[in-house]
């Protein structure tokens, strides 16, 4: 469990230089500790409607939620800068890593508990720390896989329901499918491959990870590897090196031969076929789940909390 600590002082403020670091140079800080990791949370001039305490609580309980997907915090140090903006709910955030891990989040001044309680943004920039910085041509797999994982940590920590997040799969994946003339993930920068098309990558390695390691390992365990070798957003790392880390951890090629398959390639993938071999139908809006269907157990894996620290398996479902 992350440890509150609300007291600053002036040994508190945020060390650094250069924008957008030096905004936070100029800040006193609170501290929350998260394992060994440390968070230091700094707010910018302004007012909020609800006490900084309730603020400071909300992002505890997120950074435990991103810690219990990768098992860990997946940085030491997290520097975030709170800024107070017109309007409600949490409205932006940023990510950056070139002179350490720190998070820009525009939070409305008439944010509400249910707002607080409901965000994925913050969430979003948090696993962003989790995977080395890539060249432009990769975004894709840093918006790819904040999209997919995002969901799935929130329903590991019993957060959201395992039938919302494959919704707003269903309603989301074909906005990353190729249209006429485009290219490969690495070649094709719209939104919808970027963060769409990123996150059906990621659906389809977890996938064949699970169906090849008969749901001994998941792509959560090629991530977790990942970290613990050092690769997060402070790091930058060629993909392929990324990637092979990864297939190491889990003892098949998958991630490497998917990515060789998509990176210059615009493959179409039959998300039809794929929520039927899954189990997965929806009507009226409504996700039903057949726990008949070849891979419905490869579907209940994926959302599964891990069974320990080390994960080794999953949780029986």
């Amino acid at each position: 469990m992350p440890t509150l600590v609300t007291s600053a002082t002036d040994d508190d403020k945020w060390q650094g230089g250069g924008t957008p670091y030096s905004t936070f140079a100029s800040l006193p800080a609170r501290r929350i500790n998260v394992g060994s990791a440390v968070m230091e949370i700094a707010f910018a001039p302004g007012d909020f409607d609800l006490p900084e305490r309730e603020i400071l609580n909300w992002v505890a309980a997120r950074a435990r939620i991103v810690a219990g997907y990768y098992g860990r915090f997946p940085v030491k140090r997290l520097r975030l800068l709170v800024v107070p903006v017109e309007g409600d709910g949490v409205l932006h955030g940023t990510s950056f890593g070139y002179a350490g891990a720190a998070i820009k989040l525009d939070l409305g001044r008439s944010v509400k508990p249910s707002q607080l309680e409901n965000d994925w943004i913050l969430l979003h920039e948090m696993v962003h720390l989790a995977f080395p910085s890539q060249a432009r041509r990769h975004l894709w797999i840093e918006e790819g896989l904040a999209t997919y994982i995002e969901p799935i940590a929130r329903v590991q920590a019993g957060q959201m329901r395992a039938d919302e997040i494959w919704r707003q799969l269903y309603i989301g994946l074909p906005k990353g499918l190729p249209r006429p003339d485009d290219q490969g993930l690495d070649y094709t920068h719209t939104w919808g491959r970027t963060y769409w098309g990123g996150a059906l990558f990621c659906l389809l390695a977890d996938v064949e990870i699970h169906r090849r390691t008969n749901n001994e390992h998941g792509l959560q365990d090629a991530l977790r590897a990942v970290v613990n070798a050092g690769g997060s957003i402070e790091a930058e790392w060629p993909l392929e090196r990324v990637l092979q880390i990864g297939d190491q951890a889990i003892g098949v090629p998958v991630l490497t031969n998917l990515y060789e398959h998509m990176k210059a390639t615009p493959v179409d993938t039959d998300l039809q076929s794929l929520w039927q071999r899954l189990g997965i139908t929806m009507k009226d809006g409504k996700v039903a789940f057949d726990d008949g269907a070849p891979l419905a157990a490869v579907r209940a894996a994926i959302t599964a909390p891990p069974v320990s620290g080390n994960r080794l398996g999953r949780a029986a479902q």
